[in-house]
Order: structure tokens, then C-alpha cells, then sequence
């Protein structure tokens, strides 16, 4: 009975051992983003029946080796000022590749680039996704296979022509109709190269409630135009009518855009084939005339110069995101997230990662929100889960609990000294 209570108190100093360095570990990643910590299970080993009636006296050989069991809460989510930044609210995990091709899963969302721009976590894994856009809706195609996420540094955006813009004004209907009514107002569009031209649009009242409208380019950008002298681009004039009670433009009419060209650009470009469309959507003059100064309130137009590629970031959703210098914003790939029944059953493979074993379930993955996969959030960081006090607390338990042990080894030592000395 004595080696048997040495063997049970030293496999209760085995179990607590391990216990401890559990509890260290899970203290030690107290910061760690997206650290799940593990919780003990201890369990009795066989018991050994003394005496004729089975059970009548049960003396156990101690605890077994103790299981992990990792615990798979959501961790606080924390804002940062990380563009590449992104934590999952909700179940799931980000996909990753590691440097052998291998599959592993994360919660950790501090990634960056390297110079090839290819999106990596903190430990160098390739982060997974899609990055194949669909021509037809310039969106992230999602249904074909994840792959590695990366970004066009250093690309240059190619230029975008002009093929539409509106102006937003009012023309004054205390004017007189004569040239003292004259009113311009500037409006940059760009052509097949990139090239920025300033048109001018002149506006002069010929009559009541009648304009006469004209478009002008300035003579340098235009083959056979004369430098500092306005071209006036042909078929870009016309006459605009407006109610002689509400100021509304009532002619052209909706639907009948004023459409028109400016040829022979001297930069080489294609020649410019612009659309001026006076109403919005709803069927709403963009030109009014009210007893109010002549004035423009806003302009648009749809062209755009090259642009450098500025930075990339991560938004809500999961998207990433290219903006350009000259401010617009492109999605060029779309983060994945993993869904597994039950995570418990991964293996920690370090660097904040994990692995599937033999009991886990497929992994299913897909966009994210959806098939009960957690949404991702852009800057940001999903915190550690460890608890610094129940971690202490379970600390002080398991010395409480080695220290018992250790006695009763001591003590078994005592026992067995004195049935040597009974012998001699």
C-alpha cells in the first residue's frame, strides 16, 4: 500500500505539473491576438477492490495524464489603426497557407505585405481568398477556389475617358437678355490618355426664359485652335427653355440628352464623345432659373487621370481594398473565412495557429456572414481570451495541489522507514 500511495501522490505531481505549465502558457499569451487559452480535464485512473466483497474498500492508483481542452470564446474586439488589420466577430477563422503548402487556421487578423504584395499573417502564412474579379459586375468572384490574396504594388491605374457629366446651377431670371447676362462656368474632363481639358460652358440669355448655351475648350489643346483663344466646339450649342412660372427647365426634355464631340485633341488622345445630361434620375432639371444669382452648385463627370497605387487596407465584410492617388477605391480581393464544427478538436501548430486532427470535421469554407460564419471587421483586433485573475486563480489551486501531493510522498517515505526499522 505504501508504493501505492507513492505512485498515486507522484501521478498527481505529474497532472499538476502539466496543469502549471497549461496556466503558464495561457498567462504568457495574455496580449497575444486571438489567443483561445486551454482549460484542464483531470480524470481517476483504475481503482484497485481490497477484501472478499467487490468494491467494498476502493483505493484508486491516482490521475491519469490530463487532457487540454481548448476553449473557443469570442475575445473582445479592439480598434486599431492597422489598415491591414481584421478580426472575426463570431465563429469561424481566417485561411492561411504555411511556407509547405500546408492548411491552417487562425483568429489572428494582424497581417501585412510583403514586397511582391502578397497578404501574409504576422508569421509569414499566405492569407487566403479570391481575387478574381467578374467583368461583368467588377465585384470579387467568391465561387471558385481560395488562393493566395495579392495586390498590384506599384501598379498604375490607366486613365478613364470622359463620356458623361452633369452640372448642377442656376441662371438668373432677372437678367437682361442681352450680353450682360453672360455666365461661364468650368468643367475638367479627361480623355483616353489621361489628359485633364477644362471646358467652359457659356451660358447668355436671348429672351424670356430662353438661354443660349455654348461649349468651349481652350485653342492649345485642340489641332488648328489658337493658344489663349476658347474654341468653341461645334454642335456643342443649342438653346435651353424654362417654365415661365416654376424656373424649370422644360427644354430639351428629359430623356434627350445634349450630346456632343471635341475632336482633334493635340495630345493624340481619341477624340472626346461627351454626354451632358441637364436632369438627374428622377426626372429633375439640374438647371434652374430663379431670381438668384448666376451661380454653378455642383459638377460631375466620370473619367479619371492615372493614378499610383497609395495603399491597400481591409474593410468591414472583408474586402480589400486598393486606393489610388487620385482617391478612388477598387476591391481587388475578398478574405475567407472557415467554418468547423468543432474547433475543440484543432491542434496548435504556434504562431497562432491551429490544424485539423483526425476528430475534427471538414472545414467548410466560404464568404464571410454567411453559412453561420462570423463577420470580419476591418481595423481591428480580436483580443486574447485568457483571464489574468482565473488564471491566477487556477494557478494558486494547482500549487495548493502539488504541495499536498508532495506531502503525501513524505509522508509514505516516513511510513516506509519506520516498516524497515519494524523489520530490523
Amino acid at each position: 500500500m505504501i508504493t501505492t500511495a507513492f505512485s498515486t501522490a507522484l501521478s498527481a505531481l505529474s497532472a499538476t505539473s502539466i496543469a502549471i505549465d497549461v496556466v503558464g502558457n495561457n498567462l504568457a499569451n495574455l496580449s497575444t491576438p486571438g489567443f483561445k487559452p486551454s482549460t484542464m480535464i483531470f480524470s481517476d485512473m483504475v481503482s484497485q477492490s481490497l477484501g472478499a466483497g467487490l468494491g467494498g474498500t476502493q483505493v484508486g492508483f491516482g490521475t491519469g495524464v490530463p487532457l487540454t481542452f481548448r476553449q473557443f470564446t469570442q475575445g473582445s474586439i479592439q480598434q486599431t489603426s492597422g489598415g491591414l488589420d481584421a478580426a472575426i466577430q463570431g465563429s469561424g477563422f481566417f485561411v492561411v497557407k504555411d511556407t509547405s503548402g500546408n492548411t491552417e487556421f487562425t483568429r489572428a487578423g494582424n497581417f501585412l505585405l510583403d514586397k511582391l504584395g502578397t497578404l501574409l499573417t504576422s508569421a509569414g502564412e499566405k492569407v487566403q481568398g479570391w481575387t478574381t474579379i467578374d467583368a461583368a459586375t467588377g465585384q470579387v468572384n467568391t465561387n471558385g477556389a481560395v488562393g493566395n490574396i495579392v495586390v498590384p504594388l506599384g501598379s498604375l491605374k490607366p486613365p478613364v475617358a470622359t463620356s458623361a457629366f452633369s452640372v448642377n446651377l442656376n441662371l438668373n431670371s432677372a437678367s437682361a437678355a442681352d450680353a450682360t447676362s453672360d455666365f461661364t462656368t468650368p468643367i475638367t474632363v479627361y480623355d483616353s490618355l489621361g489628359t485633364s481639358h477644362v471646358l467652359t460652358l457659356d451660358f447668355q440669355k436671348t429672351a424670356a426664359n430662353t438661354w443660349q448655351y455654348q461649349v468651349f475648350v481652350p485653342g492649345e489643346d485642340i489641332t488648328g485652335g489658337t493658344a489663349g483663344t476658347p474654341f468653341a466646339v461645334a454642335g456643342a450649342t443649342g438653346t435651353l427653355t424654362f417654365g415661365n412660372q416654376d424656373g424649370l427647365l422644360t427644354d430639351p426634355a428629359f430623356g434627350t440628352p445634349i450630346q456632343f464631340q471635341v475632336p482633334g485633341l493635340t495630345d493624340g488622345a481619341k477624340d472626346l464623345d461627351l454626354k451632358w445630361d441637364p436632369y438627374t434620375s428622377d426626372q429633375v432639371g439640374r438647371i434652374t432659373q430663379f431670381g438668384q444669382k448666376s451661380a454653378p452648385a455642383a459638377s460631375s463627370q466620370n473619367g479619371s487621370p492615372p493614378a499610383q497605387l497609395d495603399h491597400v487596407g481591409l474593410t468591414d465584410g472583408g474586402k480589400v481594398i486598393a486606393q489610388y492617388t487620385d482617391g478612388t477605391e477598387v476591391v481587388v480581393g475578398s478574405l475567407a473565412v472557415a467554418s468547423i464544427l468543432n474547433p475543440d478538436s484543432l491542434v496548435a501548430n504556434g504562431n497562432n495557429n491551429f490544424r485539423v486532427s483526425a476528430q475534427s470535421a471538414v472545414p467548410s469554407i466560404g464568404t464571410p456572414g454567411t453559412g453561420g460564419r462570423g463577420t470580419i471587421l476591418g481595423s481591428a483586433i480580436e483580443s486574447s481570451t485568457a483571464d489574468i485573475a482565473r488564471e491566477f486563480t487556477n494557478l494558486i489551486v494547482y500549487q495548493r495541489a502539488y504541495q499536498a501531493n508532495s506531502k503525501v510522498i513524505t509522508t509514505s517515505d516516513t511510513l516506509a522507514q519506520d516498516t524497515i526499522n519494524l523489520i530490523r
